[in-house]
């Protein structure tokens, strides 16, 4: 019959395991619930470009509806896509909201802690290694 083990097959932690993961979730959930994450327009020489940056997605759908293997119309519906997503993630801003000394510490307290109960919590219990033994 084989043994019960713990978090990551180790024995025992599995209730340190799940408390430092609810710590981790809270922290991070506070921590998250305070960045603002705003964008602009897309800019290109002072006017708005985001109807330029379609452009090459739309000829390669267009050129897709024409013909689905066609390498142009793929070639430029990827395009495309990359120029839509790199400029969506170029022109955000992300903000951290103003919140008190104390709650930031409560926040970031959480969060590190519950990471280190989670590690904690995947190392054997009761077992000490010596330098003679083996390594499996």
């Amino acid at each position: 019959m084989q043994e019960k083990s713990g978090a990551g097959g180790t024995p025992g932690g599995v209730g340190q395991f799940f408390i430092g993961l609810a710590m981790a979730v809270a922290g991070a959930y506070l921590l998250l619930n305070q960045v603002v994450v705003t964008s602009g327009a897309l800019s290109l020489w002072g006017y708005n470009a985001f109807g330029l940056s379609l452009l090459p997605f739309i000829v390669g759908i267009g050129f897709l509806f024409f013909n689905g293997k066609s390498w142009v119309g793929w070639i430029l519906t990827f395009i495309g896509l990359v120029i839509i997503f790199a400029a969506i993630l170029m022109n955000m801003s992300i903000y951290f909201r103003s919140t008190s000394l104390f709650n930031t510490l409560v926040m970031l307290v959480l969060l590190a802690g519950g990471i280190g109960l989670i590690v904690a919590s995947l190392r054997a219990k009761g077992t000490q290694l010596n330098a003679n033994d083996p390594v499996n």
